[in-house]
């Protein structure tokens, strides 16, 4: 098994029930590091030394995160600013992520139906998630297809355990 930075980003982690559950499912894995920024940088004053030893470490970068006004919360992006520099991420120099696998795990209040050209929000999340493919490829990591967990706000306790379930088999597939 590869070693699996989960970067976990929520604006508010104990409130939190499906980011709180997934985590919590990934937590016990063997080689996975579970990273809650929010834990680590309430202030968002981030270590950007410590990261980069992180994502140095690691084989595998998950990000964790709720779908946020068509984006990551702001935790995630003042971590990508803050460590993803040129010379490091990018650059002639910038090679200490190329050829890693970027997985991103989202969960949407909205179903599958809401995110469709026919639903409320127009697009699926699938091309609201292009900045992230951008990030990938300017890094040099291998984009993976986003793994949604969707239709939160009304979600079942077993249908979440279930979800848990399929996030844990997409983590120990690496």
């Amino acid at each position: 098994m590869s070693r699996i930075l989960v970067l976990a980003a929520h604006r508010f982690p104990d409130d939190s029930r499906i980011n709180k559950a997934l985590i919590e499912a990934l937590r016990p894995l063997p080689d996975v590091t579970v990273h809650e920024l929010m834990r680590v940088y309430p202030d968002y004053q981030i270590d950007v030394a410590r990261e980069q030893e992180l994502l140095q470490a690691h084989d595998v970068v998950v990000m964790l995160f709720p779908f946020y006004w068509y984006s990551s919360p702001a935790i995630l992006s003042e971590w990508q600013d803050a460590v993803l520099t040129h010379g490091f991420a990018y650059g002639s120099e910038g090679t200490q992520l190329q050829g890693k696998p970027l997985q991103l795990v989202v969960s949407t209040g909205g179903n599958a139906q809401a995110y469709s050209p026919a639903g409320y929000n127009r697009y699926p999340v699938a091309d609201l998630l292009r900045p992230f493919n951008a990030v990938a490829n300017l890094t040099g990591m291998d984009y993976l297809p986003p793994h949604l967990v969707q239709g939160v706000f009304d979600m079942s306790d077993e249908k979440l355990a279930q979800e848990a379930v399929k996030v844990v088999k997409l983590v120990q597939s690496f």
